[in-house]
């Protein structure tokens, strides 16, 4: 008999998967399991389960479940982590889908005008806006570059953020740009934090060629887009379709050019008016067309047809004094799929934080929370096709998480200590204090 139990013990353990990571004791995980993106009634999706645990081997998850099945279905390894999430929640590791953090000079003499009431297109045409970043970081070395920015992705990582986007665009010559991408690709070779690279050439037109801007977008299609794909630097182009920035046929012509050396097309659209962008971002198919804060249903059923992802940034209306936010409940119910951004600049994205990203849209666009969890995390992971790899709690995923002091919706207070601690890869890469973790 003892035999017979002695070999059933040892198939039973032949079955279970090896875990070298676990977070158990917890009130709720929110998973935003499974397919992206999510449209519709399905935003709302976050997949909550009560009280369990999450465990992964090598990075990867291998297990999330009730706690009575992991003794089962789990066998840890002799050194494996065991991180007690004293009963928090935990959610997916939050994904930035569009940030700006390489650049260099300061703005904050902007924002102390805008709260004075002047506007930030009197402060732009001026050339106190993009423009006075150009000529800092034109001036700024790779090192001083990476050492700002290095700072900024410190103050990510300690919101949650896991995994974001970086885009170049304050140099707007060719060796400033690839200047940029140089260090974001420095950056994401160092930092805990995955980075993905975005091309934006387009971002402004430079004060040299205000007066031929034919010949501007010439460079940033015939060199530059070139240039950035055979060296590798990007994944993706991007580009300010604005009034006095770029119409609709320059950014169509710029993302296909981009397109075809390999870099796939998203798109900023209609910020600051009806631009064009939205229609821009459908008939190109981007994968995501950011801010959309004047977007109407027309544009918005474009989107939804042609599968867009909207990204809102509600940090930079916010900080822009623009008085209004993205319409965010009426792309939901519209059927494009949300998801949330910071939109870390030195201009308008004065917050790091996701978890503010999520309370304006509560409160600023309409989302319910769980919509905007799923905004933060599987949507944008969709918005820089990643969503296979980060943005959910599911096996074969990366073990990136948060670990909430309390529950879930506690987010939504941003206040620093609301982070527990930060998982990247199955390694606590942040944490509050040092008594959660145990081996």
């Amino acid at each position: 008999m003892a035999e017979r139990r002695s070999a059933k013990a040892l198939a039973e353990r032949q079955y279970r998967v090896l875990a070298d990571f676990l977070v158990r004791n917890t009130l709720e995980v929110l998973t935003c399991a499974g397919p992206a993106p999510r449209r519709g009634n399905a935003q709302a999706d976050a997949r909550a389960v009560a009280r369990a645990c999450v465990a992964s081997h090598q990075g990867r998850i291998v297990f999330v479940g009730f706690e009575p099945l992991l003794e089962r279905e789990v066998e840890l390894t002799p050194d494996a982590v065991v991180v007690d999430a004293n009963g928090g929640a935990v959610v997916p590791g939050f994904v930035d889908p569009h940030t700006h953090l390489v650049f260099a000079g300061d703005r904050r003499e902007a924002l102390r005008r805008r709260l004075t009431g002047t506007t930030y297109a009197e402060i732009a045409a001026e050339g106190c806006g993009i423009l006075g970043t150009v000529v800092a970081t034109r001036a700024a070395t790779d090192a001083a570059l990476a050492t700002a920015s290095r700072r900024r992705l410190d103050e990510m990582l300690r919101c949650g953020t896991t995994t974001c986007e970086a885009k170049s665009g304050y140099a707007l010559t060719l060796d400033g740009e690839i200047k940029m991408l140089r260090v974001i690709r420095a950056l994401a070779a160092e930092h805990d934090i995955e980075i993905v690279s975005t091309f934006l050439g387009a971002h402004e037109i430079p004060a040299e060629y205000r007066d031929r801007r034919a010949a501007y977008v010439d460079l940033v299609v015939g060199e530059m887009i070139p240039a950035v794909a055979n060296q590798g630097l990007a994944d993706w182009c991007d580009v300010f379709c604005e009034h006095g920035v770029f119409t609709p046929d320059e950014s169509r012509q710029i993302l296909l050019a981009g397109r075809a050396a390999g870099l796939q097309p998203r798109i900023h659209a209609d910020e600051f008016g009806l631009s064009g962008g939205a229609d821009v971002a459908a008939e190109v198919r981007a994968r995501s067309a950011d801010h959309l804060i004047y977007v109407d249903k027309a544009g918005a059923a474009g989107l939804a047809a042609s599968g867009v992802v909207a990204t809102l940034l509600p940090i930079a209306s916010y900080y822009l004094k623009l008085g209004r936010f993205a319409p965010g409940r009426m792309l939901i119910d519209q059927g494009v799929p949300v998801a949330l951004a910071t939109d870390v600049n030195p201009g308008g994205g004065f917050s790091p934080s996701m978890p503010f990203a999520m309370s304006l849209a509560c409160f600023g666009m309409n989302l319910t929370f769980e919509e905007a969890l799923v905004a933060a995390t599987i949507n944008a992971a969709y918005a820089l096709d990643r969503h296979n790899s980060v943005g959910s709690l599911e096996p074969g995923k990366q073990m990136d998480a948060v670990i909430v002091d309390g529950p879930a919706i506690d987010l939504v207070r941003v206040a620093p200590a609301t982070i527990r601690a930060v998982i990247k890869k199955g390694r606590v890469v942040y944490q509050q204090d040092g008594t959660h973790a145990a081996r």
